[in-house]
């Protein structure tokens, strides 16, 4: 059963000690098996409390945790451009595992409106993407997260369509598409980086200027970077698409990835079977029926001999990630905080958010695992 924010709000006071309380409010639904809500302190500070309610859930925000505390060594020498959640403390859970607290970053979810052409935040976007992807490996390895190597990418992303294409919802077109894009092998020809896995305009939190903190690492891997331009060079204006490129393009030492963009078009698409999938696992009708009208959008806006092309719609689902990220954090940073006493809970707003990550809770069995 899912946790109250007055639930979370008490495990935060055991996490940090001396933490006074004064108001707690649910975030918004992180789509995993993971209760959060904010709470906020006698001194105006926001925290976010995470609990898992599963072993599963647990493990994966464990691994989360470790990642984040590399990350934050990055982010301290300066090789990234913005902050990410900083674990203040854990509160052991009867049942086993850890609730985990962190102050809210600063910043609100990117407007995609906002950006445009010229060196402003659409360049600052692509420049921060630019700088994650330069991280050594070992950031991730080291944290028990996956490594894949660009072939077993591939064969993953196969096995995803392959999967989609027997629940006979996806159209033949659509499917010889994909099919004709995953096995043209010179198109797969890239060198793994650290990604984040999920990005999304929830994910990357901003200024006016630029990002200042990237939430909801638990998708991160070693993969294709292409993955985490998908839903910027979908959803963004067109105006600002160039300017996300150039400036990712620049940041990067790594300049021989020629069809980065058309995969990233491409990873675009392939989120729209794995929603379908998410729909087909969970049994639930409403997902299936959002993604196959979709999938059907999409075929009839593209035919096999062109690119891949993907469009907005294909982020116009919330698909929730497999693990319930550090990322839901659900109250703006300038908000007023309330009073328990006087006001009892707030609940604040579900933001969708539309995510080009896998929704579903690992690879099938005819998926390669990531080398170790």
């Amino acid at each position: 059963m899912a946790r109250s924010p007055l639930s979370l709000a008490a495990l935060a006071t055991v996490a940090i000690p001396r933490l006074d309380v004064v108001d707690a409010r649910a975030a918004r639904p992180s789509g995993g098996d993971v209760d959060s809500a904010v709470v906020i302190d006698a001194d105006g500070r926001r925290w976010v409390v995470r609990a898992p309610r599963s072993s599963a859930a647990g493990a994966a925000l464990e691994a989360e945790v470790a990642l984040l505390s590399r990350l934050m060594g990055h982010v301290d020498a300066d090789r990234l451009p913005f902050d990410v959640p900083r674990p203040a403390g854990f509160a052991p859970l009867p049942e086993g595992g850890r609730a985990v607290v962190h102050s809210q970053l600063k910043g609100r979810p990117l407007a995609l409106e906002l950006l445009g052409p010229g060196p402003g935040l659409a360049a600052h976007v692509g420049r921060a993407i630019g700088a994650l992807h330069e991280l050594p490996e070992q950031t991730v390895e080291d944290a028990g997260l996956p490594v894949y190597e660009a072939e077993a990418y591939r064969q993953r992303r196969l096995s995803e369509v392959d999967e989609a294409a027997r629940t006979g919802h996806v159209p033949a077109g659509l499917l010889r598409r994909w099919e004709r894009a995953l096995e043209d092998v010179a198109l797969w020809r890239f060198r793994p980086t650290v990604v984040h896995g999920d990005l999304s305009s929830d994910q990357v939190l901003c200024s006016r200027e630029a990002p200042t903190g990237i939430l909801g690492w638990s998708e991160a891997k070693v993969a294709d970077p292409a993955d985490d331009l998908a839903w910027l060079l979908v959803a963004a204006p067109q105006e600002a698409v160039d300017p996300i490129v150039e400036a990712y393009t620049l940041r990067r030492t790594e300049t021989s990835d020629r069809h980065l963009v058309e995969r990233a078009m491409l990873a675009g698409e392939l989120a729209l079977a794995r929603w379908l999938l998410h729909g087909v696992r969970n049994d639930s009708a409403e997902v299936v029926d959002d993604a196959t009208a979709m999938l059907v959008e999409l075929d009839e806006q593209t035919s096999v001999d062109e690119p891949p092309v993907a469009t907005a719609a294909t982020f116009s689902s919330a698909a929730p990630s497999s693990a319930g990220s550090l990322s839901e954090e659900g109250v703006a940073a300038t908000d007023e905080p309330g009073s328990l006493e006087h006001s009892g809970l707030t609940e604040d707003p579900a933001e969708g958010g539309h995510e080009p990550g896998d929704p579903t809770p690992g690879a099938s069995a005819e998926e390669p695992q990531p080398r170790s």
